[in-house]
């Protein structure tokens, strides 16, 4: 897997998938990441410190926020439970012509949704909260109100004119996120291995001094802090999904060190490996 994911989201007929993240989620910190479908986040309790290309948000208890296409995001919950719905737009092609065009124009980067909608009474935020518990009950006939939450939404983004033109935007990526985007797919393909700072400014194209710089202001995470939370995040899914032996698994996620593995494992989640694997 590389930083763009590249995952099948729910079926081909009804491309949504839906996930709850709790504290002992192996992804509990969302590590910097961009995919072409949209993603829409709910906060069930605690703070989220999200951030969404160049744009930082922090959503509270009852906030949503809307994640564009293409958008390099990450977050850092903080004592949070939250959910995400992540879907491809494009299973919602109507007839309507001028539904249509408005869906082209989001599916071309076109036009870019409003990010950040905080807990309140109105119509667009009880829609989002309609697709979300629709999707975590899956009562029969769920799919219906699925479909019709999300075309809802969209005519209110489109009639209260919550979204921008691409062209002029504060929400549309810099120079900036295309190097972003470099880096990480390069720390992914390569975290197993030993990663020298140097290597990583040189993807980037910066002296290793303004790397650090620009990466801390991107990720809000150190290059190093960063590769070390990714490949915990690894490890993690490994203890869960396969019979591997943990000293085995920590060499294969870039750790040539059993103690310090052992040591930073617990550190991020509070539990050590042969724990986490038992719970």
């Amino acid at each position: 897997m590389i930083y763009n994911e590249l995952t099948q989201r729910g079926t081909l007929d009804f491309p949504v998938e839906f996930y709850h993240i709790e504290r002992d989620n192996t992804r509990y910190e969302m590590t910097a990441h961009w995919h072409s479908e949209i993603e829409i986040i709910r906060v069930l309790d605690g703070e989220l410190r999200c951030k969404f290309n160049n744009q930082s948000y922090v959503a509270k208890r009852g906030d949503i926020l809307f994640v564009n296409s293409e958008c390099v995001h990450s977050a850092m919950p903080e004592d949070c439970v939250y959910e995400c719905v992540v879907f491809h737009m494009d299973f919602l092609y109507p007839n309507d012509d001028d539904c249509r065009f408005f869906i082209d124009n989001v599916l071309n980067h076109e036009y870019v949704l409003k990010e950040y909608y905080p807990c309140d009474n109105s119509l667009i935020y009880k829609t989002f909260n309609e697709i979300f518990d629709a999707l975590k009950n899956k009562n029969e006939g769920y799919k219906f109100y699925v479909i019709g939450s999300f075309y809802r939404v969209f005519g209110l983004i489109l009639e209260k004119r919550l979204y921008e033109n691409a062209v002029g935007s504060s929400l549309v990526v810099g120079k900036n996120v295309p190097k972003l985007k470099n880096i990480l797919t390069y720390i992914r393909r390569n975290y197993d291995k030993h990663i020298y700072l140097e290597e990583m400014a040189e993807v980037a194209g910066m002296s290793p001094k303004y790397f650090c710089a620009f990466f801390k202001e991107m990720t809000g995470r150190t290059p190093v802090e960063y590769l070390k939370i990714y490949r915990i995040e690894k490890a993690s899914r490994k203890l869960l999904n396969t019979d591997e032996h943990v000293t085995d698994i920590a060499y294969s996620c870039g750790f040539n060190d059993l103690s310090y593995f052992i040591k930073t494992f617990k550190e991020l989640k509070n539990i050590t490996p042969a724990q986490y694997r038992k719970r």
